[in-house]
């Protein structure tokens, strides 16, 4: 099975792949200007990857309430669901934005400093989504081999 995992934002959505083997993978994430730009984006990564279901974060509060920021993720996943007629998993997602640019700067470290500049370009370009988006992933694929559920619905 193929899974395109997805960390939804009002300006970039995060993208990353994932399939039997169980590894998550960042992709290029979604950064065209308008919503209907970004979802042709998704469109062309579910059909080239032959995705057969999505696993999307879900920003719940960190008291475990679901907040604004979930209802708005609630409204994507209904357009998602209508548009590609997938199946979507939603994945407790708190703090992975954070754990993905811990381990760019991480990263970086080993090879060099990151300048302020190249940290704005990661942002700019999704890269930092997209890896947030593998972090979401990974927490599914892992939590699904292991009989585990690691997801919300």
């Amino acid at each position: 099975m193929n899974f395109l995992g997805i960390d939804y934002g009002d300006k970039r959505i995060g993208l990353s792949f994932g399939d039997e083997l169980g590894l998550a993978v960042p992709l290029p994430a979604a950064v065209k200007p308008s919503q209907r730009e970004r979802m042709a984006s998704i469109e062309h990564v579910i059909r080239e990857r032959k995705i057969d279901a999505l696993v999307v974060g879900y920003p719940y509060n960190m008291d475990g309430t679901v907040g604004f920021k979930a209802k708005e993720v609630d409204r994507f996943i209904e357009t998602l669901v209508a548009r590609f007629r997938l199946p979507v998993h939603r994945v407790d997602e708190r703090l992975t934005s954070h754990q993905a640019a811990a381990q760019m700067r991480a990263a970086a470290g080993k090879q060099k400093k990151r300048s302020p500049q190249a940290q704005q370009n990661a942002r700019r370009t999704g890269e930092l989504d997209s890896r947030a988006a593998a972090l979401i992933l990974q927490d599914f694929l892992d939590a699904s081999q292991d009989g585990e559920v690691a997801y919300v619905d």
